[in-house]
């Protein structure tokens, strides 16, 4: 099976910025959906970045639009969410996914999250 790693994360000021690898093994990751989900501290498990498997298109939460990209790269296997001018807000766990595009009901994979703070 797929397994997903993810690291990055870390104590960041206001206005900083993060790049968060997810690094894929067990499969190529580019035959995959990926996505992004936070979850912070006493909130249940939200929605923050997509892309389709071909890379062509991408969507992302109303609350993290233009100041989050998501992208990958296939030689490396490895999905990235870039994070500019984060707010404090932000803070959370972060974990990424990934979905097979024919059967994503039994291929559905996910990371160990990493954690993402973001204070003064």
């Amino acid at each position: 099976q797929v397994q997903l790693v993810e690291s990055g994360g870390g104590l960041v000021l206001p206005g900083g910025s993060l790049r968060l690898p997810c690094a894929a093994s067990g499969g190529t990751i580019s035959t995959y959906s990926v996505g992004w989900f936070r979850q912070a501290p006493g909130k249940e498990r939200e929605f923050v970045a997509g892309i389709s498997k071909s890379g062509s298109y991408t969507t992302y939460a109303d609350s993290v639009k233009g100041r989050i990209t998501i992208s990958g790269d296939n030689a490396k296997n490895t999905n990235y969410l870039q994070m500019n001018n984060l707010k404090p807000e932000d803070t959370a766990v972060y974990y990424c996914n990934a979905k097979h595009s024919i059967w994503p009901d039994k291929h559905n994979y996910w990371g160990q999250g990493t954690q993402v703070t973001v204070s003064s």
